[in-house]
């Protein structure tokens, strides 16, 4: 099984999301796990209606514009009589109920339970979408499969119950899912910190033994220092775990050291691609051997 990951840079808009048809259509989609993040700036605005909220200010106005933007969205992909025009709404509806109903003064909490609704409604778009473009596919919800502790905004992974929940998924269909949330025992929803996107996607990696994992990013792949800050720069071809979280721990703006682990424990490879020149290699991170071995040939 192959698992995606689609960044917001990848479906900020109506021509983002068709170029991730364009991108599964140049490559292999059977036996493939999309993992998607909220559209663009969503978690940014979403994290703002919670300011406004714990503010006591107009965070009603906040969320319709959020809104708003979505259906503006969903308008250049489907006709108007789409159904998903209406699940847009009733997951703003969602939101608008639970913080007129919520008691609780923990911010942390409330914002898990605002701000995840970026990556629920952007996988539904986007699984949507794939549909009318003949990519079948189940849309899952990320929450049903993995499990936290009740630590908001930095989920600690219940390993042994996420992976009984994840294995019990046919490696033979396709999936869409969201990055970035899990939820705890009493399935209130709790997200997974920085980098949570594409620690979802190890996560479900290492849980179905994938054959590898590719981050779509709107970069060619791992470069030897950031082009906007530096001349020369070159792509990395093959980098191995270590070397990657090394980079990392340098502040490199690579893959999150945690989001390595969980691969570089199963030696999954993965790539790090453009979504934007997809027929590109890209960099390939993992075993030392293996890259030397790449590199050999």
């Amino acid at each position: 099984m192959k698992i995606y990951k689609f960044g917001g840079a990848s479906v900020k808009d109506a021509a983002g999301v068709m170029n991730v048809a364009e991108v599964l259509a140049s490559q292999d989609f059977e036996n493939c796990l999309l993992v998607v993040s909220a559209m663009g700036k969503t978690t940014n605005a979403l994290e703002i209606a919670v300011k406004n909220y714990f503010d006591k200010e107009n965070y009603q106005q906040t969320l319709e514009d959020i809104k708003q933007a979505h259906i503006a969205i969903a308008n250049g992909l489907f006709n108007e009589s789409h159904d998903i025009f209406s699940e847009i709404s009733l997951f703003f509806d969602d939101i608008i109920s639970f913080l007129r109903r919520n008691k609780s003064p923990n911010y942390n909490f409330v914002y898990d339970q605002v701000v995840s609704c970026g990556e629920m409604i952007s996988s539904r778009i986007s699984s949507e979408y794939l549909v009318s473009k003949c990519f079948e596919n189940t849309w899952l919800d990320a929450r049903d499969f993995i499990k936290t502790d009740n630590n908001f905004r930095e989920g600690a992974v219940d390993w042994e119950l996420t992976g009984k929940n994840i294995a019990a998924l046919s490696k033979e269909k396709n999936y869409v899912t969201q990055g970035f949330i899990g939820s705890e025992e009493n399935n209130f929803t709790v997200t997974l910190g920085r980098e949570g996107s594409d620690y979802s996607a190890a996560i479900f990696a290492y849980c179905l033994d994938a054959d590898h994992m590719t981050i779509w990013k709107d970069v060619p792949g791992v470069m030897t220092g950031d082009p906007r800050k530096f001349q020369d720069v070159s792509l990395l071809s093959n980098i191995s775990y270590e070397e990657a979280i090394e980079m990392a721990y340098y502040g490199a703006s690579v893959i999150h050291p945690k989001t390595l682990q969980p691969l570089k424990q199963k030696s999954i490879p993965f790539f790090v691609k453009s979504f934007l020149e997809p027929e590109r290699p890209g960099t390939q991170v993992g075993n030392s051997t293996k890259n030397e071995e790449t590199e050999m040939k």
